[in-house]
């Protein structure tokens, strides 16, 4: 038997001896995870800045603090997610008592991603240890350094039997999709999530998956621009534009592109400098097979700021491409990079349109001063998500589900989602034993005929 078998089959025994499941027990878990970051946030941030040259600031308020407010949130209210939920009952069962139960799936895999190597992989592990499950935890490889301190320190603050976390990479992976699990979570890219899909398959278990998309961004003329831009471009160079949810592209009339442009390299110098290479506040692309994808990218497009890189440094500068044609290479897939094309549409009308055509993104942007086009926007096209007059934010309140659709994803997480995600929502039904007039009409011999309505 393998190492990866017996691990996992180490975690079901500690789920079967029924551990997880009180309260107490869940909560002294979520505790310590919150000890955890709490304890060891000089060394998260440490791991974050070798990953992805994240500052310390950026490693708690961007990653961190998703985290902790998810576990105190959680906290808060677990005992009122774990309470069976009474639901409406028909006349034949009025004197019954129906509920549904919430009970733990079992043993769930979680699969981690780089790009937010410490976030996503701790919320989605938040869920699952408030839903009473032993899992299995495999951060992503290729940012090392986190993955490194995970398996590091998630042994010293949680359960040792129901908790584990798994090293390595491809291989170690295709191992752990051979084992039955009772649920998978994947967060990363679409084409890894099918793979992820397909051994699932094998088992039948179910999987939510967290994947990507090119998320767009519509710029209405009716637009105060100085603020769309800003907050267009800290979403989008945000962790040197390696977030799910980053704005992909914008969309807008060709009467606003230069005007856009100028306002986005405004907006680059405020928050980077003159240099985005000597900020503290700007990362670096993961490694050097996605500096040299985001390179060929941009490749032959027309530059109207930025398109250099350093490949040693793994640095590119902040870019913006303008009059991007959408069968362009750039258009293709989606970028995860300091890249920012800008594609002219002559209406909200044919921004919809455009929408429409493609795969449906992880997240959706509108910018406008008329509430008419945000709800148009909403109502004619589909996202896992949508924010209006700014990017990004939506993903930060526990209360709204996260996830895609399609392409983009199935099912999703955060607040009570998650707790529910990883829980089998059983339906219960008791009925007192003794006879009752309301259940005689079920036997035979059945009446000879029926009577009139």
């Amino acid at each position: 038997m393998s190492k990866i078998s017996e691990t996992v089959q180490h975690a079901r025994a500690a789920f079967k001896s029924g551990k997880s499941r009180p309260l107490k027990f869940r909560l002294q878990q979520l505790e310590n995870l919150k000890k955890m970051i709490t304890e060891r946030e000089k060394e998260i941030a440490a791991a974050l800045m070798g990953d992805l040259n994240k500052s310390e600031w950026d490693a708690y308020y961007g990653e961190m603090i998703y985290s902790l407010e998810e576990i105190d949130s959680m906290i808060q209210k677990l005992p009122e997610f774990m309470a069976d939920e009474p639901v409406e009952k028909t006349p034949q069962t009025a004197n019954d008592e129906a509920y549904i139960h919430s009970e733990p799936l079992g043993v769930v895999l979680i699969i981690g991603s780089w790009n937010y190597p410490f976030n996503l992989t701790i919320q989605p592990l938040v869920g699952a240890i408030a839903a009473g499950n032993a899992v299995i935890i495999k951060p992503s490889e290729v940012s090392e350094h986190t993955a490194t301190l995970l398996v590091k320190l998630l042994p010293q603050y949680l359960d040792q039997d129901l908790y584990h976390v798994v090293s390595g990479g491809v291989p170690e992976t295709t191992d752990l999709l051979k084992e039955r699990f009772d649920h998978i979570f994947f967060t990363g890219s679409t084409a890894v999530g099918k793979i992820v899909m397909a051994a699932a398959a094998k088992h039948l278990t179910p999987v939510t998956l967290e994947l990507g998309g090119k998320s767009a961004c519509y710029v209405d003329k009716d637009c105060d621009l100085d603020i769309a831009c800003k907050r267009i471009t800290w979403g989008r160079f945000l962790n040197c534009g390696q977030a799910c949810v980053s704005p992909d592209y914008i969309l807008c009339e060709r009467s606003l592109q230069d005007q856009i442009v100028e306002k986005v390299k405004k907006a680059l110098k405020e928050f980077y400098g003159d240099d985005a290479k000597k900020s503290r506040d700007y990362g670096r692309i993961i490694n050097t097979r996605h500096f040299q994808r985001i390179m060929g990218l941009i490749k032959d497009q027309k530059i109207a700021f930025g398109g250099t890189g350093d490949q040693a440094a793994r640095y590119i500068a902040p870019t913006i491409l303008t009059d991007v044609d959408p069968e362009s290479k750039v258009m293709q897939e989606e970028i995860f990079g300091p890249v920012l094309p800008i594609v002219c549409v002559k209406s909200l009308e044919e921004a919809i349109e455009f929408l429409n055509q493609r795969e449906k993104p992880l997240a959706l942007y509108a910018f406008s001063r008329n509430d008419k086009v945000i709800k148009k926007m909403i109502a004619e096209t589909s996202s896992g998500g949508f924010t209006g007059n700014d990017v990004i934010v939506h993903f930060s309140v526990p209360s709204l589900p996260f996830g895609g659709v399609g392409q983009s994803g199935m099912g999703c997480y955060h607040g009570k989602k998650s707790f529910e995600t990883f829980s089998h929502r059983r339906s219960c039904l008791i009925r007192a034993l003794k006879n009752s007039s309301e259940i005689k009409v079920r036997y035979p011999p059945s009446p000879l005929k029926v009577a009139p309505k």
